[in-house]
């Protein structure tokens, strides 16, 4: 199946405790259906010192279901579902089925 989410989308959380905030997704997981979204879904890890970084308490982001994400709209911003279309020169592109806009190329 082909991925709706890509890494670099601009995204919003549908559910949870960051609901309605957006993001630029860093990682994808497919196998795991999961997504690491910048500066969304932040914990607190402790972090063990070594030679190279220094420890203590680190916040950093955690994945999230791709279920509760969503393509933002390229034209307002506001969640969108995604369509697949075949352009006329063979290009096959993400559409969004809320505006219409393609998402990519």
């Amino acid at each position: 199946m082909a991925a709706k989410i890509k890494k670099g989308d601009k995204v919003v959380l549908l559910t949870g405790r960051d609901k309605g905030r957006s993001g630029e997704v860093v990682r994808v997981m497919p196998t795991e259906e999961r997504a690491i979204v910048r500066g969304v879904n932040m914990v607190r890890r402790h972090q063990r010192q070594t030679q190279t970084q220094e420890g203590g308490i680190i916040s950093k982001e955690a994945s999230v279901h791709l279920s509760n994400l969503a393509v933002a709209d390229p034209k307002d911003g506001k969640p969108t579902r995604v369509a697949f279309k075949i352009l006329d020169d063979g290009r096959k592109v993400r559409v969004a089925k809320r505006s219409g806009e393609t998402i990519d190329g």
